[in-house]
């Protein structure tokens, strides 16, 4: 009898073994199978049709439309404006996918891609970040808004089934266009959901508060090389990226030292080089732009497009969407968010953000990480089908009034691992924090006694911005890296708290109020806010390797100021020699819970390589085209007066 047990026993938990694996099993294979599933999906469900859509200037505009072949009811229409190619082209082409996520898709949608003005089929001139026109007095004054609002009325009067509902959506640079859709909008679009947009190329993507992100050098190509045909339609790719001679990015800038060596890279391979050559425009544009504007000039100025927000027409709502890990589009959705909130007080405005790098809401991807780090499961599933599709459908299909069920912040909190719903982002209840930078790698809540803590900064030694760098597009896993690396070098200070005895939230911006000097006259200044987890966390399986868990130093959010610009962007200016200066840093939001049992670290740095630029730290009017002779190393000095003021959720 007792054998018999001892059997029984064992078969049971056998057969649970095998359940557990084959759960596990199914469950990773869930996305592939769903992916199989709708193969042809679009093709079987939808017509296909392309039009050349006339602007009000003339220009024609490259458009695609996918609409149900069901054509028992209306729908609306969901549209993508895009500087990347509505490909694939031709009546028999087919996208695997349309829409934004595969519910609304199956639910139907007439979906609409467009090229923009000046990209791949579509006429006219192409503008990076076009300036947006306010006062237009004749047909010729355009901008992607008045190319939006003509599109819309061209769809709205020639697409047959559809209700008269028009949406717009986009990730990274088509979130830019869906941003610039809602200003002097067309009275038909009801949604709008700008995702990872950006806001600012002087603050995001291509510089973070003035720094050059040398991670985005080899972007350059794909937004500034000209046409060979001039403003005629071209279909296939006219430009190429950058190829580096090795692997090792860090080593080839290091090498390759001053900026001004990069010009090489941007010289026009295209089949009519004599026309550039005629017109004087031998090399890339975009890339004599960002040299010939190291500062927030008016040429910068005019492209921004937050500063226009206030014109974004009541009846369009609004859903802005990001990630928390974003390394290239953070700052863009945030103060797009927030400046229709100061602007436009009775406007449906919400925001969704979760524990996503760029863009990665849109892929079905069952487990969510972030470089080594687990968020949860399903977490982007999730968005798709609870939020997106409800916020969407609700504005175009529904009612189309302001109680839509969703809240107004729906936001994830990255060290909890969960979702939480706000009525207001920063959420009501948050207080201002400060945390001082002590000796002895204290981060105090009082200030102690005023002292200079020195650190040498050698150029040709820089602090990386990761211990895994490799020849990238732009990083992205950088920003959930183990910061141990750095946190072990003699030119970064750390500063961390005692073990913490209950949870610390952090929900909104922080703001680094350094006291510095240096012995040269400039200087970039990083900062970094680390969840250092205990010594029992356990690993998951993205981590690499050589990597554990145990006591990681998770980094939450970084920043620099390039020292330059610490009290005007418009007009730079260099420290004195050994002066105490103030550098303030404001942070993007962040909404990370410090647990109780971690550790909450500060780590202040000079150098952040190749993901910036090298500072020469010796002043010169533009760093893009500073000699060799230029860059010193220097000794920096952080004051123990410094602070970081935290935004905490009580």
């Amino acid at each position: 009898m007792i054998m018999k047990n001892r059997w029984h026993h064992k078969f049971c938990i056998s057969i649970l073994m095998l359940i557990v694996v084959f759960t596990v099993v199914s469950c990773s294979k869930t996305i592939n199978t769903e992916s199989d599933a709708l193969k042809g999906y679009v093709k079987e469900h939808y017509s296909k049709k392309e039009v050349d859509i006339k602007m009000r200037d003339g220009v024609t505009l490259h458009t695609t439309i996918y609409a149900p072949k069901d054509t028992s009811k209306k729908y609306p229409i969901i549209m993508q404006r895009t500087p990347y190619s509505s490909k694939p082209y031709g009546a028999n082409e087919f996208k695997e996918k349309i829409g934004p996520n595969i519910h609304m898709m199956q639910e139907g949608y007439i979906v609409v891609y467009q090229d923009v003005r000046g990209r791949w089929l579509s006429e006219g001139h192409y503008e990076n970040m076009r300036a947006y026109l306010p006062n237009k007095t004749s047909e010729q004054d355009v901008d992607e808004s008045s190319d939006t609002y003509d599109t819309i009325e061209w769809l709205v009067t020639n697409v047959e089934n559809n209700n008269g509902n028009v949406g717009i959506w986009g990730i990274s640079y088509p979130g830019y266009y869906s941003t610039y859709a809602t200003v002097d909008a067309h009275p038909a679009l009801k949604a709008a959901s700008p995702q990872a947009c950006i806001g600012d190329f002087f603050f995001d993507d291509f510089h973070h508060n003035g720094a050059y992100l040398l991670s985005y050098f080899r972007a350059t190509s794909l937004f500034g090389t000209p046409r060979p045909n001039g403003d005629m339609p071209i279909d296939t790719a006219w430009y190429s990226l950058p190829k580096l001679p090795t692997e090792d990015q860090y080593q080839f800038f290091l090498d390759i030292g001053p900026l001004k060596n990069l010009d090489s890279y941007f010289e026009y391979e295209t089949a009519d080089t004599s026309r550039m050559a005629v017109e004087g425009q031998t090399d890339d544009f975009f890339w004599n732009e960002l040299k010939e504007h190291p500062n927030y000039d008016q040429l910068w100025q005019s492209r921004g497009l937050i500063q226009h927000l206030k014109n974004v027409k009541s009846h369009v709502a609004t859903m802005i969407v990001g990630g928390w890990f974003d390394a290239e589009d953070l700052y863009g959705p945030l103060q797009t968010y927030k400046n229709i909130e100061k602007y436009n007080k009775d406007n449906y405005n919400t925001i969704v953000v979760g524990p996503w790098d760029h863009g990665k809401w849109a892929k079905r991807a069952g487990r969510s990480t972030v470089g080594n780090y687990y968020f949860g499961d399903g977490i982007s599933e999730f968005f798709q089908e609870q939020i997106e599709t409800k916020f969407f459908n609700h504005f175009l299909k529904g009612s189309g009034d302001k109680n839509s069920g969703l809240p107004e912040a729906y936001v994830f909190d990255s060290g909890k691992k969960e979702w939480k719903q706000y009525d207001a982002w920063p959420p009501k209840g948050v207080t201002k924090r400060a945390m001082y930078l002590a000796k002895n790698q204290d981060l105090i809540s009082e200030l102690d006694v005023v002292e200079p803590i020195t650190f040498v900064s050698d150029v040709t030694k820089p602090v990386p911005y990761s211990e895994d760098i490799k020849t990238v597009f732009t990083p992205r896993k950088y920003m959930t890296d183990d910061q141990r690396f750095a946190a072990r070098r003699p030119d970064v200070l750390v500063f961390e708290t005692d073990v913490l005895q209950e949870d610390l939230t952090l929900a909104g911006d922080i703001l680094a109020k350094l006291k510095v000097a240096t012995t040269g006259t400039a200087a970039d200044w990083i900062v970094k806010i680390i969840d250092v987890h205990p010594a029992e966390q356990q690993t998951n399986e993205e981590m690499q390797d050589h990597l554990k868990m145990s006591n990681y130093h998770l980094m939450v959010r970084s920043e620099v100021m390039r020292g330059r610009f610490r009290n005007s962007f418009v007009h730079p200016e260099q420290f004195n020699p050994n002066e105490k200066t103030e550098v303030n840093i404001t942070l993007q939001d962040v909404f990370h819970t410090i647990k109780k049992g971690h550790k909450l670290q500060v780590q202040v740095q000079s150098t952040w390589f190749p993901l910036i630029d090298l500072n020469p730290q010796t002043y010169v009017d533009n760093i893009f085209k500073a000699k060799k002779e230029d860059f010193k190393t220097q000794t920096h000095t952080v004051f123990t007066d410094s602070s970081i003021e935290f935004s905490v959720l009580e």
